[in-house]
Order: structure tokens, then sequence, then C-alpha cells
């Protein structure tokens, strides 16, 4: 049976605030625990009002706190924005806490606009092999090889599963040289999934972690009791991704009924690319959209991103999603 998990970008709903965000967060990953889900993973964004993610090592620590085997983790750290070191030395701790149980999935992309990177890193100075050489340090602190000449603590000897993400083939390219587990980043940017899947496994090299490819895919599942409800419930992230593509982004907008029938064709075309890897629909619907990606990807587990206005509605299409695994 494929795995099957959830990124959340831990929402700030419009007239909600930050608190309840993180509240709803280890609410809902605890019911996932409960339904049988792998992981939970939640990504580091800056800058945005939407999203309450930002310090990403602290709201993991914040969640497997309210959990008890479920891993937890980063979907991810965005690696250019910090000192590999530093990264060791929390989710050593974050390992130490919650042994056994935490993920650092990896990426290279900024995570918000030029001016809040700038902000975060205060030069954009970069050289396009630091994100490999960076990966190689921490895995090294990880390690405690002595490499580094520096002994990570807390970080020496954790027990923290890495993973390359991506959305496009360079990261495929990376975790394929390392052998390490590859998340595509398919639920917002779809448009290289078959071939960077492809590169991966082709060129994939056995490692002392991974003995053979592991892919992750993620995409968009929104469950409801019908095809209707769930369309209505899915209008409040097709306002996201309209927001964040027209320069507006904004905390998650309550549904709007009709809302994608309102919309110019050129943005119905947009959105219907982006969200190209969803299933949206009743349980029916649902399952035979998941089966058909797994199908297409043969991934060993889907990640799902579930973003929804309503928490109450969330649980019950994280409930739905569980019935549709268990059931293929």
């Amino acid at each position: 049976m494929t795995a099957y998990s959830i990124l959340d970008l831990v929402p700030v709903v419009d007239g909600g605030t930050v608190p309840q965000a993180l509240a709803n967060a280890a609410a809902l990953a605890a019911h996932a625990e409960s339904l049988g889900f792998t992981r939970f993973w939640v990504a580091e964004h800056h800058g945005m009002k939407g999203i309450a993610s930002a310090a990403t090592s602290v709201v993991i620590g914040h969640i497997a706190a309210a959990t008890k085997t479920i891993r937890v983790g980063a979907g991810g750290i965005m690696l250019p924005n910090h000192a590999p070191l530093v990264i060791a030395e929390q989710f050593g701790t974050l390992d130490a806490l919650h042994p056994g149980r935490i993920d650092l999935g990896l990426g290279r992309a900024p995570s918000s606009d030029q001016r809040v990177a700038h902000a975060i890193r205060r030069t954009l100075d970069s050289d396009p092999n630091a994100f490999v050489r960076d990966v190689v340090e921490l895995q090294s602190y990880f390690a405690d090889d002595g490499r580094t000449g520096i002994s990570a603590t807390p970080g020496a000897g954790a027990d923290v599963q890495l993973y390359i993400l991506g959305s496009s083939l360079y990261g495929a390219q990376v975790a394929a040289l390392l052998g390490l587990p590859y998340a595509f980043a398919s639920h917002f940017a779809p448009q290289m999934l078959d071939e960077a899947l492809h590169v991966y496994r082709s060129s994939f090299k056995p490692s002392a972690v991974l003995d053979k490819p592991h892919v992750m895919a993620a995409m968009n599942i929104i469950a409801a009791d019908s095809d209707e409800e769930a369309e209505y419930l899915a209008s409040s992230i097709q306002q996201s991704f309209v927001g964040l593509r027209t320069g507006n982004p904004r905390q998650m907008q309550p549904p709007v009924e009709g809302y994608k029938a309102s919309l110019p064709p050129h943005i119905v075309s947009m959105l219907d690319e982006l969200l190209s890897c969803s299933a949206i629909g009743s349980l029916d619907t649902v399952k035979r959209g998941v089966a058909k990606f797994i199908d297409r990807t043969q991934a060993d587990e889907i990640i799902v991103a579930c973003s929804m206005f309503d928490h109450e509605k969330r649980e019950r299409s994280l409930s739905l999603t569980a019935q549709t695994f268990n059931s293929l």
C-alpha cells in the first residue's frame, strides 16, 4: 500500500490569528496520527500573512509535543537561508526531544520574494554548487565523522531522516547523486513532475541510508461528502493561488460559491495548470483521482496538501483521505 502523509502550511485564515493557526496545526497532526498518516510536515515560508510556519523548527517542536508516534518534520527547510551547523543543532535538538520521529526535507528555493530573502540572508550572492556542499556538510554534522572539524551539540549522532525537495530537475539530480529520498512539489509546480521522477530513478546512486530510490509526490486532496461541497471548499486555496500569482497574497479567505466560474479565462487556465495534481470531490471522486496519480507516478508515498478555511471541514477531509488510501 502507498504510504500517505501531510504537508501543512499552518494557514492563518481571514479574521484568525497566528496562535489559532498553530493550535489548529497541533490538533490536525493529532487527528492525522489517529488516522494512520505516516508523517506531518510543515514548510518554511517568510513574509506571507497567511502562513504561520516561518520559524519551522519551532513549529515542528510544537507539533511533535502534541503527538506521540507520527513522524514530524520540514517540507522543507530552505537551506540557502541558513548555516548548515545551525540546522544541525536545531534538528539535533528536535531529535533529542522526540527521538526517531524527526524528518528534515531540504530545498534551495528562497521561500519568499527578493526583498524578504535579502532581509533573511543579508546577501543574495550565491554559488550554484553551494546547495550540494551544504547538504553534505549537514550530513557530516549528523554523522559526527570529523570532516568539518566541528562536533555539533546537539546534532552529532542524531537520527534525523534527510529528504531532498524539488520542483525541477535540479533537486532530482541532487537526490540521486547523494542517494537520498526525493519529494516533488507537484501540489503547486507540477510541470516537470514526470521528467524529474525519471531523472531521479534513472540516476540514483545507492548510499548508506538508502539502497534504492524512494519517491514522495505531493498532491492537493480536498475531500467532502459531495463533489459540490468539495469544489466549494477548494475555492479558498484557489483564491490563495490567485492572490499569490497576482502579487496580492492574503490570509486564507473563506470559500466563495462559484468562485472559479467568476474568473477570466487566463486565470482559470493558470489555476488548472497549477492544481493539475489534485483530487477534489467526494470519497469516490477522490479515490479515482488518487489511484490515477499513484499509477502515473508510482510514488512510494503521497504527501497531501489540504489547505482549507474551516478547521473541522479540514479534519473531515483528512478522514476521507485516509479512507481513500486504506481502500486502494
